[in-house]
């Protein structure tokens, strides 16, 4: 294990997320395939109770939020990843260094920013009336999506490997599923058969599925 541990004191970290969240399923399936399951305590965020501790763990507002033991928080989702990975070792979710490193951070981001459009494009229709729709914004964000699924299906994660990327893509992929911003299945068959490969032989992934998904 890392040095990390030693600075937790026997104490638990606290993840502030809830099942549906995209972002905050990323450290969930990654305390999952680290094995860091007695480590780590969920407890539920609400971010539309203005009562909620999250927003002054969070300035933002936002989940996921990880609180470690000393009172600092560490807030979204990629340096609560990689915190874990170190916490459990290091260079599990990604590589520790060189060009590889920048690579895999960068195609998770890619994977953020398909999730980033998708949670747009729920949002002008959750908080908008219908006759207030902005058609030309929603178009915009579906593009992003449409655009950052094409780049993975031309340069998909390896299936066996559970990393950072993987995570990530996964994330996405199971929040088009849930909100069905896109119909992504149809147009990207490589994909579909990728989710369903790293879904089979990686647990955490239908686990940490959002309450509607699973079966």
């Amino acid at each position: 294990m890392s040095n990390l541990k030693d600075t937790l004191g026997g104490k638990k970290l606290i993840l502030r997320t809830t099942d549906s969240s995209p972002f905050g399923r990323k450290p969930r399936m990654a305390v999952q395939i680290l094995g860091l399951e007695s480590l780590v305590e969920q407890v539920p965020a609400d971010t539309m109770d203005d009562n909620d501790t999250l927003s002054s763990q969070n300035p933002l507002g936002k989940m996921p939020a990880m609180i470690l033991p000393s009172g600092d928080v560490l807030y979204d989702s990629r340096p609560i990843v990689e915190f874990l990975d170190e916490l459990a070792g290091g260079h599990k979710l990604l590589p520790a260094d060189g060009v590889a490193r920048y690579i895999a951070l960068t195609r998770a981001a890619l994977a953020d920013g398909i999730m980033d459009a998708g949670i747009l494009v729920v949002y002008e229709k959750r908080f908008r009336p219908e006759a207030n729709y902005t058609e030309g914004w929603i178009q915009r964000q579906k593009g992003k999506i449409v655009r950052g699924l094409a780049a993975f299906e031309k340069d998909l994660p390896d299936a066996n490997t559970s990393d950072i990327v993987s995570i990530g893509l996964a994330c996405a992929l199971g929040y088009l599923d849930w909100r069905k911003q896109v119909d992504w299945r149809k147009d990207h068959p490589k994909l579909v058969d990728w989710l369903k490969r790293f879904a089979e032989r990686e647990p955490a992934c239908n686990a940490t599925l959002p309450p509607d998904l699973k079966k």
